[in-house]
């Protein structure tokens, strides 16, 4: 098993930026890739970005594109995720996920942990 524990989240003003965080911890963290994935109230859950195990593959939906950057530290047993230039659309509870799928993708059904979500708000 592997326990996924997100933080970060908060209320930002639109063009603001935010960082967020999940630690893991139980199996060895390198072992998975991790994605971070949203969900909007009354939207269905989206794949944001994700990052294979040695952070040699990553990648991103085109929503956050250029905004948005995913990155992990084995060490630490951490990935993070920058987001930048935040605009009210990315309002949503952010879910950190780990996959055995070590390449790493966007699709959510290779996701085989997850974290409990963290609120961002974003104001305009």
């Amino acid at each position: 098993q592997v326990q996924l524990v997100e933080s970060g989240g908060g209320l930002v003003q639109a063009g603001g930026s935010l960082r967020l965080s999940c630690a893991a911890s139980g199996r060895t963290f390198s072992n998975y890739a991790m994605g971070w994935f949203r969900q909007a109230p009354g939207k269905e859950r989206e794949f944001v970005a994700a990052i294979s195990w040695n952070g040699d593959y990553l990648y991103y939906a085109d929503s956050v594109k250029g905004r948005f950057t995913i990155s992990r530290d084995n060490a630490k047993n951490t990935v993070h995720l920058q987001m930048n230039t935040l605009e009210p659309e990315d309002t949503a509870v952010y879910y950190c996920a780990g996959s055995r799928l070590r390449s790493g993708s966007s699709r959510e059904v290779v996701y085989n942990y997850w974290g409990q979500g963290t609120q961002v708000t974003v104001s305009s």
